[in-house]
């Protein structure tokens, strides 16, 4: 089965869309890359999300507007996947929208909330569209989050050791093989919120890391952030910018601090409380992903902080770090369709797996595949 992947992260700067061939062989799920594409967001709607995300208090009229825009976006970004890599022919998107609310209280989350409509995805593209996957675990009673998880662990079965599946995002996750899954905490999300709120906007990044590694780390400042409650959390447990936000950061008392510090110090506030969570479940190898990946200061902090364990990127392994996420969510669509569980308890903390998102009809109907009798146990990369 061609399957599109469409992922937006907590980034929220483009629509990623990554186009895979998948097929079940025996007690294996067997992905081909077929590639990836990006666009980004119009420069209106990204500033129109922005200002959208907690802690702004926001009318359903935008709302309505954003689940329009960001689906017309999404719709698009498939319609040239399908074009460009898969000549046409792709026969199910799987669309995680983009996360807007992730309800985490007490340790528990009550509810997530991921816009882009996926009726205009099926109506650009005539194909079936599995989309709003991370509510049905959380009515499981689980985190909802990090979804990849079963994905990553099929991926690192057999690998030796203790390989441990990193994705830095807006917010960093892990997953090692046992199961084992959480948000370690902050990705790039407090760096790209210091970014924008020191250049009044003009910067959504901190491009290769380059301000931080001119600043020098502000221990008291540090020490203040890693009191934040949440690192000493018990896995599982989740996190957004519900919490990682500009506001924290003010709160945090970085006014009057040169940015360059501000950022040096975020940065390795990332790269310290990412090593706690790795080394914490006793990782003896990392596979990266995600657009921190491509920031050279954080990933020579932590390496430096993992002194003794492998740190790769899942490039290296056939699986493009920047479509990680992608591919992902297009395996969790072609479980979806053959009525398999997307989910793994052991990493989401929910009573049962579940079979996840909602399904809106292509064109000519809801045509799906027979259902499998048995999910796979790992999964394999076949070259393109």
């Amino acid at each position: 089965m061609l399957v599109i992947g469409l992922m937006s992260g907590t980034s929220y700067d483009a629509v990623d869309a990554a186009a895979a061939e998948l097929r079940l062989a025996g007690d294996r799920l067997v992905l081909r890359p077929l590639g990836m594409v990006s666009e980004p967001y119009p420069d209106e709607l990204r500033e129109d999300l922005a200002g959208s995300l907690p802690p702004a208090a926001v009318p359903l009229a935008r709302v309505c507007r954003l689940d329009t825009r960001i689906g017309q976006a999404f719709a698009a970004t498939a319609v040239r996947a399908n074009r460009e890599l898969c000549d046409g022919t792709a026969e199910l998107v799987a669309s995680h929208g983009q996360t807007v609310y992730h309800w985490a209280q007490d340790g528990r989350v009550h509810g997530t909330l991921q816009l882009g409509q996926p009726a205009w995805i099926a109506e650009a593209t005539g194909l079936t569209v599995v989309a709003d996957f991370r509510p049905r675990d959380v009515a499981a009673g689980g985190q909802g989050a990090p979804l990849v998880s079963l994905v990553d662990r099929l991926w690192l079965r057999g690998r030796p050791g203790t390989p441990v599946a990193l994705n830095i995002g807006g917010i960093a996750n892990l997953t090692a093989p046992d199961g084992t899954a959480f948000d370690t905490g902050p990705g790039c999300a407090l760096i790209d919120a210091a970014a924008r709120e020191f250049s009044g906007g003009r910067l959504a990044y901190d491009a290769d890391g380059a301000l931080a590694a001119r600043g020098r780390v502000r221990e008291p400042l540090l020490e203040r952030l890693l009191a934040e409650p949440y690192y000493a959390l018990p896995a599982p447990k989740t996190t957004g910018k519900e919490l990682f936000h500009h506001g924290y950061l003010r709160a945090a008392g970085v006014d009057g601090l040169p940015a360059e510090d501000v950022l040096a110090t975020l940065t390795l506030l990332t790269a310290r409380t990412v090593a706690d969570g790795v080394r914490s479940v006793g990782a003896t190898e990392v596979l990266a992903s995600g657009g921190g990946t491509r920031n050279p200061a954080l990933m020579a902090l932590l390496r430096d902080r993992l002194s003794g364990v492998s740190l790769r990127t899942s490039d290296e392994l056939g699986l493009p770090a920047d479509a990680k996420e992608a591919y992902a969510f297009a395996v969790l669509g072609f479980l979806t369709a053959h009525g398999l569980p997307g989910t793994d308890p052991v990493a989401t903390g929910a009573r049962r797996p579940s079979v996840l998102g909602s399904l809106t009809p292509g064109r000519d109907g809801l045509r799906l595949p027979a259902p499998a009798r048995q999910g796979p146990v790992r999964l394999e990369l076949e070259p393109r």
